[in-house]
């Protein structure tokens, strides 16, 4: 890339997820400026950020609400800036758990089984056999989310979940292993094994460093035989490319005691820290990706799409 592009890093935002992307934003911002880059960071508050004068590339590092879900891609598209990831109508799919989980079943790709649930006149239970996963559509990192094993859990998650909507997806419970496969360009990277210490990778979980709590052990390459090694990745390759997504994204499985995968969901603004998963992966490759040359290849992937291409 360029070292003259001056990288506008848009971090925070105005979602439920803002701590947390301002963490990624920090650390793609000091990777960028370690690989001799032109980078600054731009705090984003509201809908209608104002990017630095000259900006020749947004890396959006916000997750979640506005930075995942299209909002934002639209407005730099407006604006005629080039952006990183997946374009607008790619993240807006993506996000939005039960229009990626249709897209999913069109396509044959294994996922579980669900229902929607409107909650738009009152909380009413599933009727899915319990146990069963509760969750908002269109909110990440585990936002929301419950496993439930009894009415009066199911009943409880219900309530939780439709503080973000009108709607609730309520899915299948899977028992077995939690995975997540990165992808960037063409590339996909070694499988992540998640092992949450105690309960399920949920937010306590994933980021331990908000809550005092919590904690989880990752091991990647996950130890799986070459052949169940193949058909995660295979799966993960498949749903991103069903998603149309562009550029990287990172796609969470379960494998069930069958070795039978269970998309959950592509990530299009994954979690960008030095020690997140996306990077565990790039840094397992063959050959290894560091984490300032895994920011720089999004950006050089990015811009290259978007300087040759007609908004998408």
């Amino acid at each position: 890339m360029d070292e003259s592009v001056l990288i506008a890093v848009l971090m925070g935002g105005p979602g439920s997820e803002r701590e947390v992307s301002l963490s990624s934003g920090q650390a793609v911002l000091e990777a960028l400026l370690g690989e001799g880059l032109t980078a600054v960071g731009v705090d984003v508050i509201d809908t209608t950020p104002a990017l630095p004068e000259g900006a020749g590339l947004a890396f959006n590092v916000i997750h979640g609400t506005f930075g995942e879900d299209g909002v934002l891609q639209a407005y730099l598209e407006d604006l005629g800036v080039p952006y990183t990831g997946a374009g607008r109508v790619s993240s807006e799919l993506a996000f939005d758990k039960v229009a990626s989980k249709a897209r999913f079943v069109e396509e044959g790709i294994p996922t579980p089984a669900s229902e929607i649930v409107n909650v738009a006149g009152g909380v009413a239970l599933p009727m899915m056999k319990l146990p069963c996963v509760v969750k908002p559509p269109r909110e990440g990192s585990s936002v929301g989310v419950h496993i439930v094993h009894t009415p009066e859990e199911a009943r409880v998650a219900m309530e939780d979940a439709a503080r973000f909507g009108h709607e609730v997806l309520v899915e299948q419970f899977v028992e077995g292993k939690e995975l997540t496969v990165g992808i960037v360009g063409e590339e996909v990277f070694p499988i992540v094994h998640i092992v949450p210490r105690e309960g399920f990778y949920d937010m306590s979980n994933k980021y331990p460093w908000m809550s005092g709590e919590g904690g989880t052990d990752y091991y990647c390459p996950a130890n799986l035989d070459g052949k169940t090694t193949k058909i995660v990745q295979d799966a993960a390759l498949a749903a991103h490319r069903a998603l149309g997504i562009e550029v990287y994204s990172r796609v969470d499985i379960l494998l069930d005691s069958l070795s039978n995968p269970y998309i959950l969901e592509a990530n299009t603004i994954p979690g960008m820290t030095a020690s997140s998963l996306l990077p565990k992966g790039a840094a397992a490759a063959e050959p290894g990706y560091g984490f300032g040359a895994l920011c720089r290849r999004i950006g050089e992937l990015s811009l290259s799409l978007r300087r040759t291409d007609a908004p998408s």
